[in-house]
């Protein structure tokens, strides 16, 4: 699946320039339109966030400040952690074989359900979670969640709040140099590959996982360092 562009047209140019972008279905305009007041949210919250030298090389960087700052920011905006229970029935009607003495159909019914679809921020009709620094499954759980959501009629799309990696870890490692810390243990509390970022995120991206769920990924990066 060819990823798209037209967060190119909504995001201001000074937010693009500090977080790493992709989207899949034109996900960024999608939610634009069809929700307005939540995609504005979702810009302001990005706006508003900066990363500080302590996340990079304090302990405890797993989830840790930044999340808790962005899923608190969401929260005084209306936003809520959601959880959706699914329910499908089927129900296939034999019709009667009226030479054989049936006067009546014969109804199969079939139940599935499906409970406990969490995802950290809710809105109208946007999901969004934040994946700073968690196992790399997390992000397969989370686009299953979106593609039953959208397919459900729930949501018109997703957002996904991660982080870069290389660049960070070169930050996090200057970072520590200066004050004085472990270069080595400012890198490994970023993680590794097998954790939730980008570069696990794209391919999913690409692969078309979110269906056709319009997905956007906000990465945040070394750009998003305030400084302090």
């Amino acid at each position: 699946m060819d990823l798209t562009t037209s967060y190119l047209q909504v995001i201001p140019g000074d937010v693009r320039a500090r977080y790493d972008l992709r989207e899949t279905r034109n996900a960024s305009a999608i939610l634009a339109a069809t929700n307005p007041a939540e995609f504005q949210e979702i810009v302001e919250v990005i706006t508003e966030f900066n990363l500080l030298t302590s996340d990079l090389v304090d302990p405890g960087g797993n989830r840790g400040r930044i999340a808790q700052w962005l899923d608190e920011a969401f929260r005084e905006r209306g936003w809520r952690e959601g959880e959706a229970d699914t329910f499908f029935r089927a129900d296939v009607r034999a019709m009667p074989y009226r030479a054989g003495g049936e006067d009546r159909p014969t109804v199969v019914t079939t139940e599935v359900s499906s409970k406990g679809y969490k995802v950290d921020n809710v809105k109208g009709h946007v999901a969004l979670d934040v994946e700073w620094n968690a196992k790399d499954g997390n992000l397969d759980r989370d686009i299953g969640v979106y593609r039953a959501l959208y397919d459900a009629g729930v949501i018109d799309g997703a957002v996904m709040i991660t982080r870069t990696l290389d660049d960070l870890r070169q930050l996090a490692e200057n970072l520590a140099l200066k004050a004085g810390k472990s270069q080595k243990d400012a890198r490994n509390r970023l993680g590794t590959t097998t954790t939730t970022n980008l570069i696990k995120l794209e391919p999913k991206l690409t692969r078309g996982d979110a269906g056709g769920c319009p997905l956007l990924a906000v990465a945040i990066s070394a750009r998003c360092w305030a400084g302090a």
